[in-house]
Protein backbone atom coordinates (compact mmCIF):
# COMPACT_ATOMS: atom_id res chain seq x y z
CA UNK A 1 0.00 0.00 0.00
CA UNK A 2 0.98 3.51 -0.71
CA UNK A 3 -0.12 6.31 0.88
CA UNK A 4 -0.27 9.97 -1.33
CA UNK A 5 0.27 12.55 1.57
CA UNK A 6 -0.26 15.61 -0.11
CA UNK A 7 -0.33 16.75 -4.31
CA UNK A 8 0.76 20.12 -5.49
CA UNK A 9 -0.51 21.79 -9.01
CA UNK A 10 2.15 24.22 -10.61
CA UNK A 11 1.66 26.45 -14.08
CA UNK A 12 5.09 25.75 -15.60
CA UNK A 13 5.74 28.71 -18.21
CA UNK A 14 8.94 28.17 -20.71
CA UNK A 15 9.20 30.95 -23.47
CA UNK A 16 9.83 29.58 -26.78
CA UNK A 17 12.56 30.93 -28.67
CA UNK A 18 10.51 31.50 -31.35
CA UNK A 19 6.91 31.35 -32.37
CA UNK A 20 5.88 27.57 -33.54
CA UNK A 21 3.00 27.69 -36.04
CA UNK A 22 0.85 24.67 -36.98
CA UNK A 23 -2.36 24.20 -38.97
CA UNK A 24 -4.52 25.10 -36.11
CA UNK A 25 -2.53 28.24 -34.75
CA UNK A 26 0.45 29.66 -33.00
CA UNK A 27 2.52 29.27 -29.79
CA UNK A 28 5.11 31.63 -28.49
CA UNK A 29 5.39 29.92 -25.40
CA UNK A 30 5.14 26.49 -23.45
CA UNK A 31 2.55 26.88 -20.20
CA UNK A 32 1.77 23.30 -18.85
CA UNK A 33 0.64 22.31 -15.27
CA UNK A 34 2.85 20.07 -13.28
CA UNK A 35 1.52 17.00 -10.47
CA UNK A 36 3.32 16.74 -7.79
CA UNK A 37 2.62 13.52 -5.83
CA UNK A 38 4.01 12.77 -2.33
CA UNK A 39 4.37 10.12 -0.26
CA UNK A 40 4.46 9.88 3.53
CA UNK A 41 8.36 8.17 2.99
CA UNK A 42 9.66 11.67 1.34
CA UNK A 43 9.43 10.26 -2.09
CA UNK A 44 7.64 12.74 -5.04
CA UNK A 45 6.47 12.10 -8.36
CA UNK A 46 6.11 14.59 -11.25
CA UNK A 47 3.52 14.88 -13.98
CA UNK A 48 2.76 16.99 -16.84
CA UNK A 49 -0.50 18.31 -18.38
CA UNK A 50 0.14 20.29 -21.59
CA UNK A 51 -2.79 20.79 -23.13
CA UNK A 52 -2.95 24.76 -24.96
CA UNK A 53 -4.93 27.32 -23.63
CA UNK A 54 -7.29 27.35 -27.02
CA UNK A 55 -8.57 24.06 -28.28
CA UNK A 56 -7.29 24.31 -31.87
CA UNK A 57 -5.77 20.51 -30.71
CA UNK A 58 -7.83 18.71 -28.97
CA UNK A 59 -10.95 19.56 -26.57
CA UNK A 60 -8.96 20.31 -23.58
CA UNK A 61 -7.80 23.67 -22.80
CA UNK A 62 -5.49 24.53 -19.89
CA UNK A 63 -8.01 26.58 -18.03
CA UNK A 64 -10.69 22.85 -18.22
CA UNK A 65 -7.85 20.96 -17.09
CA UNK A 66 -6.58 23.05 -14.09
CA UNK A 67 -9.97 22.98 -12.63
CA UNK A 68 -10.77 19.52 -13.33
CA UNK A 69 -7.03 18.42 -11.57
CA UNK A 70 -7.70 20.50 -8.56
CA UNK A 71 -11.52 20.17 -8.27
CA UNK A 72 -12.02 16.98 -8.63
CA UNK A 73 -9.27 14.24 -9.58
CA UNK A 74 -7.08 14.99 -6.89
CA UNK A 75 -9.10 14.31 -3.85
CA UNK A 76 -9.31 10.96 -5.52
CA UNK A 77 -6.30 10.58 -4.64
CA UNK A 78 -4.59 12.25 -2.01
CA UNK A 79 -4.18 11.01 1.50
CA UNK A 80 -5.35 8.19 0.88
CA UNK A 81 -4.22 4.42 1.13
CA UNK A 82 -3.69 2.96 -2.78
CA UNK A 83 -2.88 -0.58 -3.69
CA UNK A 84 0.04 -1.55 -5.65
CA UNK A 85 0.53 -1.04 -8.90
CA UNK A 86 0.03 2.41 -7.83
CA UNK A 87 -0.32 4.36 -11.04
CA UNK A 88 -2.73 1.70 -12.29
CA UNK A 89 -4.73 2.31 -9.68
CA UNK A 90 -4.31 5.59 -9.91
CA UNK A 91 -5.31 5.27 -13.58
CA UNK A 92 -8.46 3.61 -12.65
CA UNK A 93 -9.67 6.34 -9.95
CA UNK A 94 -9.16 8.45 -12.47
CA UNK A 95 -11.23 7.21 -15.42
CA UNK A 96 -14.39 5.96 -12.95
CA UNK A 97 -17.02 9.12 -14.39
CA UNK A 98 -15.01 11.10 -16.44
CA UNK A 99 -14.83 10.57 -19.95
CA UNK A 100 -12.00 12.74 -22.13
CA UNK A 101 -10.20 15.21 -20.38
CA UNK A 102 -7.23 12.63 -21.23
CA UNK A 103 -4.73 15.78 -20.59
CA UNK A 104 -5.87 16.25 -16.97
CA UNK A 105 -5.90 12.80 -16.33
CA UNK A 106 -2.09 12.24 -18.14
CA UNK A 107 -0.66 14.64 -15.47
CA UNK A 108 -1.83 13.07 -12.52
CA UNK A 109 -1.26 9.35 -14.08
CA UNK A 110 1.93 10.07 -15.05
CA UNK A 111 3.14 11.60 -11.67
CA UNK A 112 1.90 8.33 -9.95
CA UNK A 113 4.55 6.47 -12.71
CA UNK A 114 7.17 8.56 -11.57
CA UNK A 115 6.62 8.37 -7.84
CA UNK A 116 6.50 4.83 -8.28
CA UNK A 117 10.18 5.07 -10.28
CA UNK A 118 11.49 6.97 -6.85
CA UNK A 119 10.10 4.83 -4.73
CA UNK A 120 11.93 1.88 -6.00
CA UNK A 121 15.35 4.10 -7.26
CA UNK A 122 14.64 3.36 -11.07
CA UNK A 123 13.52 5.38 -14.26
CA UNK A 124 10.11 5.08 -15.96
CA UNK A 125 11.23 3.03 -19.06
CA UNK A 126 12.67 -0.12 -16.90
CA UNK A 127 8.54 0.04 -15.29
CA UNK A 128 7.19 0.44 -18.72
CA UNK A 129 9.27 -2.45 -20.14
CA UNK A 130 8.53 -4.70 -16.80
CA UNK A 131 5.00 -3.75 -16.96
CA UNK A 132 4.82 -4.94 -20.96
CA UNK A 133 7.41 -8.27 -20.56
CA UNK A 134 9.93 -6.65 -23.06
CA UNK A 135 12.92 -4.60 -22.44
CA UNK A 136 13.62 -0.94 -23.37
CA UNK A 137 16.67 0.59 -25.25
CA UNK A 138 19.05 2.64 -23.92
CA UNK A 139 18.54 5.70 -26.20
CA UNK A 140 16.27 6.73 -28.82
CA UNK A 141 16.37 8.25 -32.38
CA UNK A 142 15.15 12.21 -32.50
CA UNK A 143 13.64 13.73 -35.28
CA UNK A 144 13.37 17.47 -35.73
CA UNK A 145 9.85 18.94 -36.11
CA UNK A 146 9.47 22.41 -38.05
CA UNK A 147 6.54 24.78 -38.12
CA UNK A 148 4.59 26.60 -41.19
CA UNK A 149 7.29 29.51 -41.68
CA UNK A 150 6.53 33.00 -41.42
CA UNK A 151 4.52 33.95 -44.58
CA UNK A 152 4.78 30.83 -45.94
CA UNK A 153 7.91 31.25 -47.26
CA UNK A 154 10.11 28.33 -48.75
CA UNK A 155 13.51 29.66 -48.47
CA UNK A 156 12.88 29.88 -44.93
CA UNK A 157 11.94 26.29 -44.50
CA UNK A 158 14.70 25.03 -47.18
CA UNK A 159 17.17 26.80 -44.60
CA UNK A 160 15.35 25.56 -41.09
CA UNK A 161 16.02 21.96 -42.98
CA UNK A 162 19.52 22.55 -43.53
CA UNK A 163 20.19 24.10 -40.13
CA UNK A 164 18.69 20.80 -38.85
CA UNK A 165 20.10 18.18 -40.68
CA UNK A 166 23.38 19.79 -39.87
CA UNK A 167 22.62 18.90 -35.99
CA UNK A 168 22.27 14.73 -36.68
CA UNK A 169 18.36 14.40 -36.86
CA UNK A 170 17.36 11.12 -37.62
CA UNK A 171 14.25 12.73 -39.64
CA UNK A 172 12.53 15.65 -40.94
CA UNK A 173 9.00 16.57 -40.25
CA UNK A 174 7.18 19.81 -41.70
CA UNK A 175 3.78 20.87 -40.97
CA UNK A 176 1.19 21.41 -43.52
CA UNK A 177 -2.33 22.69 -44.60
CA UNK A 178 -4.58 23.11 -47.21
CA UNK A 179 -2.21 25.24 -50.26
CA UNK A 180 0.47 24.67 -47.87
CA UNK A 181 1.66 21.35 -49.03
CA UNK A 182 3.48 20.74 -52.40
CA UNK A 183 5.32 24.27 -52.44
CA UNK A 184 6.95 22.75 -48.74
CA UNK A 185 7.73 19.44 -49.56
CA UNK A 186 9.80 20.99 -52.69
CA UNK A 187 11.29 23.66 -49.93
CA UNK A 188 12.52 20.70 -47.71
CA UNK A 189 13.77 18.29 -50.32
CA UNK A 190 16.12 21.26 -50.85
CA UNK A 191 17.30 21.78 -47.44
CA UNK A 192 17.63 17.63 -47.50
CA UNK A 193 19.74 18.31 -50.79
CA UNK A 194 19.81 14.83 -51.02
CA UNK A 195 20.46 13.43 -47.49
CA UNK A 196 19.22 9.64 -47.23
CA UNK A 197 17.13 11.32 -44.51
CA UNK A 198 13.81 10.31 -44.35
CA UNK A 199 10.69 13.25 -44.65
CA UNK A 200 7.40 13.36 -43.14
CA UNK A 201 4.29 15.45 -43.21
CA UNK A 202 2.04 16.49 -40.43
CA UNK A 203 -1.75 18.48 -40.75
CA UNK A 204 -2.94 18.12 -37.96
CA UNK A 205 -5.98 17.31 -39.48
CA UNK A 206 -6.24 20.24 -41.34
CA UNK A 207 -8.16 18.73 -44.66
CA UNK A 208 -11.29 17.29 -45.60
CA UNK A 209 -12.29 14.39 -46.86
CA UNK A 210 -13.07 13.62 -49.92
CA UNK A 211 -12.91 16.77 -50.80
CA UNK A 212 -9.61 17.33 -50.45
CA UNK A 213 -8.65 13.71 -51.85
CA UNK A 214 -6.58 15.85 -54.59
CA UNK A 215 -4.77 17.47 -52.54
CA UNK A 216 -3.42 14.57 -50.62
CA UNK A 217 -3.19 12.59 -53.51
CA UNK A 218 -0.28 15.32 -54.68
CA UNK A 219 1.43 13.93 -51.93
CA UNK A 220 1.81 10.57 -52.87
CA UNK A 221 4.68 10.94 -55.09
CA UNK A 222 6.86 12.72 -53.12
CA UNK A 223 8.78 10.08 -51.44
CA UNK A 224 7.73 10.63 -47.80
CA UNK A 225 7.50 7.80 -44.84
CA UNK A 226 4.24 8.89 -43.90
CA UNK A 227 1.62 11.61 -43.87
CA UNK A 228 0.57 12.03 -40.28
CA UNK A 229 -3.01 12.61 -38.97
CA UNK A 230 -4.11 14.62 -43.09
CA UNK A 231 -7.79 14.16 -41.63
CA UNK A 232 -9.90 15.46 -38.32
CA UNK A 233 -9.83 13.01 -34.97
CA UNK A 234 -12.87 11.87 -35.75
CA UNK A 235 -12.73 10.76 -38.97
CA UNK A 236 -11.81 7.47 -38.73
CA UNK A 237 -13.58 6.17 -41.30
CA UNK A 238 -11.95 8.59 -44.12
CA UNK A 239 -8.47 8.01 -42.51
CA UNK A 240 -9.26 4.05 -43.47
CA UNK A 241 -10.26 4.53 -46.80
CA UNK A 242 -7.49 7.40 -47.22
CA UNK A 243 -5.10 4.53 -46.32
CA UNK A 244 -6.65 2.68 -49.20
CA UNK A 245 -6.39 4.77 -52.10
CA UNK A 246 -2.42 6.33 -51.12
CA UNK A 247 0.83 4.19 -51.59
CA UNK A 248 2.59 6.42 -48.85
CA UNK A 249 1.08 5.15 -45.20
CA UNK A 250 -0.87 6.78 -43.59
CA UNK A 251 -0.10 7.76 -40.08
CA UNK A 252 -2.45 8.37 -37.28
CA UNK A 253 -1.98 10.95 -34.20
CA UNK A 254 -5.09 12.39 -32.89
CA UNK A 255 -7.88 10.10 -33.68
CA UNK A 256 -5.73 7.72 -31.65
CA UNK A 257 -7.38 8.77 -28.61
CA UNK A 258 -7.11 5.72 -26.40
CA UNK A 259 -7.05 1.93 -26.67
CA UNK A 260 -11.13 1.99 -27.31
CA UNK A 261 -10.30 4.08 -30.69
CA UNK A 262 -7.11 1.49 -31.62
CA UNK A 263 -9.25 -1.27 -30.80
CA UNK A 264 -12.18 0.65 -34.17
CA UNK A 265 -8.77 1.22 -36.10
CA UNK A 266 -7.72 -2.81 -36.08
CA UNK A 267 -11.72 -3.96 -36.57
CA UNK A 268 -11.69 -1.53 -40.03
CA UNK A 269 -8.37 -2.81 -40.77
CA UNK A 270 -7.31 0.87 -40.70
CA UNK A 271 -3.45 2.44 -41.10
CA UNK A 272 -0.62 0.85 -39.20
CA UNK A 273 1.67 4.10 -38.34
CA UNK A 274 0.78 5.09 -35.06
CA UNK A 275 1.86 8.54 -33.05
CA UNK A 276 1.52 7.79 -29.74
CA UNK A 277 1.55 11.18 -27.43
CA UNK A 278 1.60 9.70 -23.65
CA UNK A 279 -0.74 12.82 -22.67
CA UNK A 280 -2.97 12.82 -25.45
CA UNK A 281 -4.15 9.70 -24.56
CA UNK A 282 -4.33 10.03 -20.43
CA UNK A 283 -0.72 8.50 -19.61
CA UNK A 284 1.34 5.69 -19.64
CA UNK A 285 -1.07 2.99 -18.28
CA UNK A 286 -3.19 3.88 -21.82
CA UNK A 287 0.22 3.38 -23.65
CA UNK A 288 0.44 -0.23 -22.13
CA UNK A 289 -3.04 -0.94 -23.63
CA UNK A 290 -2.32 0.61 -27.12
CA UNK A 291 1.00 -1.30 -27.01
CA UNK A 292 -0.54 -4.57 -26.52
CA UNK A 293 -3.09 -4.04 -29.14
CA UNK A 294 -0.17 -2.79 -32.01
CA UNK A 295 1.67 -5.81 -30.88
CA UNK A 296 -1.31 -8.00 -32.06
CA UNK A 297 -1.82 -5.66 -35.51
CA UNK A 298 1.51 -5.50 -36.38
CA UNK A 299 0.95 -1.31 -36.07
CA UNK A 300 4.83 0.36 -36.31
CA UNK A 301 4.78 3.00 -33.86
CA UNK A 302 6.49 6.30 -32.83
CA UNK A 303 6.80 9.08 -29.62
CA UNK A 304 5.38 12.25 -30.19
CA UNK A 305 5.22 15.03 -27.80
CA UNK A 306 3.40 18.62 -27.81
CA UNK A 307 5.81 19.40 -27.54
CA UNK A 308 6.19 19.31 -23.54
CA UNK A 309 8.88 20.55 -21.07
CA UNK A 310 12.24 18.07 -19.46
CA UNK A 311 9.37 16.72 -16.78
CA UNK A 312 6.53 15.71 -19.60
CA UNK A 313 9.47 14.23 -22.08
CA UNK A 314 10.45 11.33 -19.38
CA UNK A 315 7.12 9.87 -19.91
CA UNK A 316 7.52 10.16 -23.91
CA UNK A 317 11.42 8.88 -23.67
CA UNK A 318 10.25 5.86 -21.92
CA UNK A 319 7.72 5.31 -24.54
CA UNK A 320 10.01 5.33 -27.41
CA UNK A 321 12.78 3.37 -25.77
CA UNK A 322 10.17 0.18 -26.65
CA UNK A 323 10.05 -2.61 -28.98
CA UNK A 324 7.44 -1.34 -31.02
CA UNK A 325 8.39 2.28 -31.48
CA UNK A 326 10.54 1.91 -34.85
CA UNK A 327 10.10 5.36 -36.25
CA UNK A 328 12.47 8.60 -34.74
CA UNK A 329 10.60 10.10 -32.31
CA UNK A 330 9.51 14.30 -31.79
CA UNK A 331 11.93 14.58 -28.76
CA UNK A 332 14.17 17.61 -29.06
CA UNK A 333 16.84 18.93 -27.31
CA UNK A 334 15.56 21.83 -24.50
CA UNK A 335 17.80 24.54 -26.41
CA UNK A 336 15.71 23.82 -29.71
CA UNK A 337 12.90 24.90 -28.00
CA UNK A 338 13.46 26.75 -24.96
CA UNK A 339 17.30 27.87 -25.46
CA UNK A 340 19.95 26.81 -23.46
CA UNK A 341 19.61 26.75 -19.50
CA UNK A 342 16.01 26.93 -19.53
CA UNK A 343 14.23 23.86 -19.64
CA UNK A 344 13.73 22.17 -15.80
CA UNK A 345 15.22 19.04 -16.98
CA UNK A 346 17.83 19.65 -19.57
CA UNK A 347 17.17 16.87 -22.83
CA UNK A 348 20.50 16.45 -25.30
CA UNK A 349 20.77 14.75 -28.42
CA UNK A 350 24.39 13.45 -29.16
CA UNK A 351 25.52 14.61 -32.40
CA UNK A 352 24.29 10.89 -33.84
CA UNK A 353 20.57 12.36 -33.46
CA UNK A 354 20.38 10.01 -30.61
CA UNK A 355 19.14 10.93 -26.81
CA UNK A 356 19.65 8.91 -24.09
CA UNK A 357 16.66 7.57 -21.91
CA UNK A 358 17.34 8.16 -18.24
CA UNK A 359 17.04 5.35 -15.31
CA UNK A 360 16.19 7.84 -12.71
CA UNK A 361 12.90 9.50 -11.83
CA UNK A 362 12.60 13.34 -12.52
CA UNK A 363 12.83 14.51 -8.94
CA UNK A 364 16.82 13.25 -9.24
CA UNK A 365 16.61 15.05 -12.56
CA UNK A 366 14.97 18.29 -12.22
CA UNK A 367 16.63 21.19 -11.32
CA UNK A 368 15.40 22.98 -8.41
CA UNK A 369 16.61 26.74 -9.30
CA UNK A 370 15.17 26.71 -12.77
CA UNK A 371 11.84 25.21 -11.71
CA UNK A 372 11.34 27.51 -9.23
CA UNK A 373 12.11 30.38 -11.35
CA UNK A 374 9.35 28.96 -14.17
CA UNK A 375 6.82 27.72 -12.33
CA UNK A 376 4.05 29.26 -9.86
CA UNK A 377 2.02 27.21 -7.36
CA UNK A 378 -1.49 27.05 -8.01
CA UNK A 379 -3.05 24.49 -6.03
CA UNK A 380 -1.77 22.21 -2.76
CA UNK A 381 -4.11 19.33 -1.65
Amino acid sequence: MTRIARAELFELTLPLVEPFVISGGTMTERRSLIVALHDDAGHVGYGECPPFHLPFYSEETLAGARDLIARVLLPRVVDRELDTPLPEVVDAALREGVRGNWFARAGIETAAWDLEAHIRGTGLAALLAERLGTRSAAAVDCGVALGIPPERSPEVLTRWVYEALRTGYRRVKIKVAPGWDAAAVAAARAGMAGADVPLTVDANGAYEWPQDETALRGLDDAGLLYIEQPLAPDEIVGHVELGRVLRTPVCLDETLRDARAARQIVALQGPKVWNIKVHRVGGLSEVCRIYRIAETYGAELWAGTMPESGIGSQAALAAASLPRFVYPSDLEPSARWYGRNTDVIKLAMGKDGRMSVPQQSCGRLLDPGRFRAAARLLHSE
